[in-house]
């Protein structure tokens, strides 16, 4: 489909996959360590945390995770609902001293602005989801300190999480204008297939 993305990231970091399956396990505490991408986690029933979150872009995506398997330290799977409709995979493998840990992520957007804009902006919305995911690998290596502290010391060795970025008003007014006329592109673009040709 025109409207689906698929992304596979990958990170490597210096822990036992234990650790780091149990860090990314806990998507309750994302808001906690990985706060540039995601603002907002809570309880949504059984397996399932309703999200808020954004990226680089002026925009932001609410959305619902939940997880239909998890096997400690290997594996987790997750369908995702509401503005995102897809599947994430989450594999963690160890490599002597490091874990290797990659993220299949294929998803449909059902964000109505998304949808337009795709056709224009997609490579813009790829390089989105490449930055949050970069920031997640970042953060985890300072959660990874954070889990590990057994002093107050210690926990004192970890950078503090990096928060959403925050973008110039004036930036987010012409990226504003920017997505209107790329909207308005976009939609006259699909009237015209959808018109039929005239003799």
């Amino acid at each position: 489909m025109a409207n689906t993305y698929h992304f596979v990231s990958h990170w490597r970091v210096n822990a036992r996959a234990e650790e780091v399956f149990d860090i990314i396990s806990q998507p309750l505490d994302y808001p906690r360590w990985w706060p540039s991408v995601y603002l907002e986690a809570e309880p949504a029933g059984t397996g399932a945390v309703r999200m808020h979150t954004k990226g680089w872009l002026p925009y932001t995506l609410r959305w619902e995770a939940t997880t239909i398997e998890s096997i400690p330290g290997s594996r987790i799977v997750l369908d995702a609902t509401g503005d995102f409709e897809g599947r994430g995979v989450w594999t963690f493998t160890q490599d002597g001293a490091f874990t290797d840990a990659t993220f299949e992520w294929t998803v449909s957007i059902g964000k109505r602005l998304i949808q337009y804009l795709t056709p224009v902006m997609r490579p813009a919305f790829e390089a989105n989801h490449r930055w949050a995911m970069q920031q997640g690998e970042i953060s985890l290596r300072e959660e990874l300190i954070r889990y590990r502290a057994r002093t107050p010391e210690d926990m004192m060795e970890a950078a503090d999480p990096r928060g959403p970025v925050e973008v110039p008003v004036r930036w987010i007014a012409a990226g504003a204008l920017a997505l209107s006329a790329l909207a308005f592109v976009a939609v006259a673009r699909r009237k015209r297939k959808t018109e039929p040709a005239s003799a």
